[in-house]
Order: C-alpha cells, then sequence, then structure tokens
C-alpha cells in the first residue's frame, strides 16, 4: 500500500529517528545495541526496523549519512526521507521529537519526498496478491505542510504517468484527453485545434510534424484564473513518440522514445500544482500534441518549412522536430505578450551529455528570474541550471534558401544552438525560459524508481509561489 500522511501524530505512533553516520548516542540503548548487532551506522538511506519485546516493530532509524557540508547538500538532506516509504511496515508513525531532528532540514519536504519515494506505476502489471497488514501513516513533524506535499506530490505523479505510458496507450488523441480531464478538474477554458484545421490556422510546423501519423497532430490550449491576473504561459513538447521521422533513429534509439512527450507532462504536471495551489495567475497552457512517424506524407531533410512566425525553416534534419512545434506553439503564446512564458521539452541529447540525466539546463536572458530560479532549486532540492545564450552560435542556424535551419551542421553546442532556435521565435514575452529535460529517472532513488520524471516543475513553482501567492497566502 502507498505511504498516506498524517498532519497529527497518534498516540500509537512509532518514533522515526533520523541517524547521522556514527551517531547513535541519542538512541535508546535497546535502540543502540540492535543497532550494533545489525551493523547499522545511520547510512545514508538505510532504515533499519528495532523489535520491541514481543518482536513487534517499536521504532525505526532513518540513516542520514554523513552530516552535509554546503548549501547544497544541506538542502537536499530531506529526500533521504523517501526511502521511508518502502521500508516502514504497516501502522502508525510518526518523526521523533528529539535534539538533532532540526538538522534533517524542511519537514515539508521531508513529507514530499516520503510520497514521491511511494511511487509505482502499476497499470501493466498483472492483479496483485491480496495486501496483508494493513495502511502505513506516517507523521513527517511540526512545520509540515501536509497539503502543499500533497499538492506537489499530485502534479509530479501527473507527469510520471503520462511518460511512463506506452505510445500505444497514450497518442496525440490520448494525451488530450488528460488535459481536457486535468482542465475540466479546476474549471479551465479548453480548446483543441486538430489535423488540417491547423494548416487553417497558420500553424504549419505543428502540421508538417505530426502529419504522417495515423492520429491526427493537434494544438491543445487551455487557460484558467482570473482574465486579469499576470499572464503565465507553459509550452509543453508533445511529441508522443520520435522515430526520427525520414532520418530514422537506429532502434536501440527509439526504445525510451514514449518519453518523448516528458515536456508537455511536466507542464501538465505543473499545471495541476498551479491549479491546485490557487496561485494568483492567468494561466495558459499549450501543447502541440503530434506523432513524429515515418509515412509517405512525411516531411522531409530539405523541405522549407513556413512557420506561423512568418519565417521560413530549412529542415536540416527530421529528428529536430520537437524545436518545429514548440516554435508555432511559442509564436501563439508570445502574441499574447505573457509576463512569463515558460517552455519545456525533451529536446537534445547534447543537454545529458553536459550535465547528465539528474540536472536540466535552462536558458533565459532575464538575470533576475535566472537567479530567483537558481535559489529556488536549492531550497527545494529540484536541480537546475543556466547555460548561456551564446548568440555567436545562432550564426550554425543559416540557411542559403530559407530564414533559418533547425540544426546546425557542426553538431557542436547542441543545446544552446536549439534553445537559439526557439528564442527567434519570441519577441513579446516580458520573461521567457527554455528548459531542456530527460523526464526520465535511469537509476532508483530514494524519491522515485526508474521511469518518468518530473524535472524543475517543483523549482519553477516555488518561484511562481514567491511571485504569485494565491489570495489571502
Amino acid at each position: 500500500m502507498p505511504i498516506t500522511l498524517s498532519s497529527e501524530s497518534s498516540a500509537s505512533a512509532r518514533p522515526v529517528r533520523p541517524v547521522f553516520s556514527g551517531a547513535l548516542d541519542h538512541l535508546s540503548e535497546a535502540e543502540q545495541h540492535w543497532a550494533k548487532t545489525m551493523r547499522f551506522s545511520g547510512d545514508a538511506s538505510s532504515v533499519l526496523i528495532v523489535p520491541g519485546e514481543v518482536g513487534a516493530p517499536a521504532s525505526a532509524l532513518l540513516g542520514l549519512g554523513k552530516k552535509p557540508e554546503g548549501k547544497v547538500a544541506a538542502k537536499r538532506l530531506p529526500l533521504l526521507f523517501g526511502a521511508l516509504a518502502n521500508n516502514l511496515p504497516a501502522g502508525d508513525w510518526a518523526l521523533a521529537s528529539q535534539d538533532g531532528v532540526d538538522e534533517a532540514g524542511d519537514p515539508t519536504l521531508g513529507a514530499l519526498a516520503t510520497l514521491l519515494g511511494g511511487y509505482r506505476f502499476t497499470r501493466y502489471k498483472g492483479a496483485k496478491s491480496a495486501e496483508t497488514g494493513g495502511e502505513t501513516s506516517y507523521c513527517a513533524g511540526e512545520g509540515a505542510d501536509i497539503a502543499e506535499a500533497e499538492r506537489i506530490a499530485a502534479g509530479c505523479f501527473l507527469a510520471r504517468d503520462l511518460i511512463n505510458t506506452p505510445a500505444n496507450d497514450l497518442g496525440p488523441a490520448e494525451l488530450e484527453a488528460e488535459a481536457r480531464k486535468l482542465a475540466g478538474e479546476f474549471g479551465a477554458e479548453f480548446k483543441v485545434t486538430r489535423g488540417d484545421d491547423l494548416i487553417a490556422s497558420n500553424f504549419p510546423m505543428i502540421h508538417a510534424v505530426g502529419r504522417a501519423s495515423a492520429s491526427a497532430p493537434r494544438l491543445i490550449d487551455f487557460s484558467w484564473g482570473r482574465a486579469d491576473a499576470p499572464k503565465v504561459t507553459l509550452v509543453g513538447k508533445g511529441v508522443i513518440f520520435d522515430t526520427g521521422g525520414l532520418d530514422l533513429k537506429p532502434s536501440s534509439a527509439m526504445l525510451l522514445m514514449k518519453k518523448d512527450m516528458g515536456g508537455s507532462a511536466n507542464v501538465l504536471g505543473l499545471a495541476r500544482i498551479i491549479m491546485a495551489s490557487k496561485l494568483d495567475v492567468r494561466l495558459r497552457v499549450l501543447v502541440p500534441a503530434v506523432e513524429n512517424a515515418v509515412s509517405g506524407s512525411a516531411f522531409r531533410p530539405g523541405d522549407v518549412l513556413p512557420s506561423r512566425k512568418g519565417k521560413t525553416v530549412e529542415i536540416g534534419n527530421t529528428d529536430a522536430e520537437g524545436r518545429l512545434v514548440l516554435a508555432d506553439a511559442l509564436t501563439l503564446a508570445d502574441e499574447e505578450e505573457p509576463e512569463l512564458l515558460i517552455d519545456m521539452a525533451t529536446l537534445t541529447g547534447a543537454a545529458r551529455v553536459a550535465l547528465g540525466p539528474d540536472v536540466p539546463p535552462f536558458y533565459t536572458a532575464d538575470d533576475a528570474f535566472a537567479e530567483a530560479l537558481a535559489e529556488a532549486s536549492i531550497d527545494v532540492a529540484d536541480p537546475v541550471w543556466q547555460l548561456p545564450l551564446w548568440q555567436p552560435y545562432a550564426d550554425g542556424l543559416s540557411s542559403k534558401i530559407a530564414d533559418t535551419n533547425n540544426v546546425t551542421s557542426d553538431g557542436f553546442a547542441g543545446s544552446i544552438t536549439a534553445a537559439l532556435f526557439l528564442q527567434g521565435f519570441v519577441e513579446q514575452a516580458r520573461i521567457w525560459a527554455h528548459f531542456d529535460i530527460y523526464g526520465w529517472r535511469p537509476k532508483a532513488s530514494t524519491i522515485g524508481p526508474v521511469g518518468g520524471e518530473a524535472q524543475a516543475i517543483r523549482a519553477i513553482y516555488a518561484v511562481l509561489k514567491r511571485r504569485y501567492p494565491a489570495a489571502g497566502a
């Protein structure tokens, strides 16, 4: 059973005691004896259940590893509480009141980590054996905002579920249905432009990328919040599967391409958190939902595509399709002159080479926003890293026959040049930021198993919450 959080500790709740490596002095004599017997020394994310007199669980020890050095390591410490989700036996548990608990960090982040650590994607698993032992409830201690932790976890779970769902069950139509369901839950205004209507409505690149699929391409568009609130627009890449198009990927590179809609999944997860938290914004969400398929109608290398902005784009590579659909959606978003325009996309392998799977790069020309995001990233332990919009590299996107090419010919700085391509379609938004996420956790951790992952949305939400708090907050 998934672990649940409680705001108050019951009289029967058994204590959970955080333990730094080798620091067992604050434990009872029985706990110290059992820890030594079991060779438990407080290694990071280790959990030891201490039995009582009759053998039933009496307490739990959570290893925190060595005391962290530096702000970043200290802020990440609460993520270790995710280990409790899959190690606490059924029953009521509560963070023990004791010296040193404050050193374990933000209790709300610890509560969130506990929820995230219990996530499982079981849609395609067979019927599980009957649950035995009942439910597990955990009180995360004084100061933990349980409602906030649950709101954020719900957004992260939505993103994970969407990414984990394979393309045979999550095509453009199904992604539209999920977005419509989310919009309906919060009373948002919803509309969608599909198929050849994309041409009539001047979204030629979204149409061109998705026209080869049996499932029609579409632009999902919904808005929420009071009309005169600050405009915050989120754009998410919704390429539900990417074959590479006629520049076909090798089979090994297609294995994870169900996650190529990770940008849209994260945008929808972030939108859920924003709406559930009732932030004072006029939120708009745009998702170009397409499949980059191969058929007789597929767009080709060397084609020159018109765009909503009026620029012509020469196709240097059909496997750089995400930036094409984003460009049309960003142009639409930019026409409304939002205060903040954010796009998220599983855009380039170059970003993974530069920063690995855990740290998404982001790009913005607004120094104040970048500073706020970097600070929030540390505070909520949701890593991001700013890379430069290095304008000299934009020369590599030049075309002899069109206004721009969708790729460079030298292969250098692929994530930066992709961001520069997108920047060329944004002029009127006061602040624009682009996130080149991976959307996948390749190794299990305390806050989640291998699979789809929400990245950067907790940090972005933290910035938005400070800027646009809910009425009365």
